[in-house]
């Protein structure tokens, strides 16, 4: 009868493990963090989202948040969003994202990230492409 419980509770670590090793629910958490980094202005923890290639043509903070402000206004301050569809590939290396997003103006828009696992094992946003439409393209 001990090993129902004791069975019970690996499987709940195992399951909880996996979750949270989940590419795709990790891509979602990083943009859900990076946006709320920009909602508060907060260009230092926005920055640090940056996969080194973003890093590498904005080379600090204060250049990042201007040209997120500039070119993806609905991303930097999003009236509502929610995740879209995702695919994660090669073993969870890189995770597509959609974002549909509504902006402050009322405009839908959707965002695709491209999110890639780094070195340590942590991912990064490597890159936005945003279009302004209504429905969902699909990845």
């Amino acid at each position: 009868m001990r090993a129902f419980p004791v069975a019970a509770m690996l499987c709940f670590i195992f399951a909880s493990t996996a979750q949270a090793e989940d590419p795709v629910q990790t891509a979602q958490a990083l943009i859900q963090a990076q946006i709320g980094a920009f909602l508060h202005n907060d260009a230092a923890t926005a920055y640090s989202f940056a996969a080194p290639g973003i890093k590498a043509l904005f080379p600090d903070k204060d250049s990042f948040f201007a040209m997120v402000k500039k070119t993806y206004q609905p991303v930097y301050h999003p009236g509502n969003y929610a995740f879209g569809k995702s695919r994660a590939i090669d073993n969870g290396a890189v995770v597509y994202q959609e974002l549909m997003i509504t902006g402050t103006d009322g405009k839908d828009w959707t965002a695709i990230y491209q999110i890639t696992r780094q070195p340590d094992g942590g991912y990064k946003i490597n890159g936005v492409q945003i279009l302004r439409n209504t429905t969902s393209e699909g990845i």
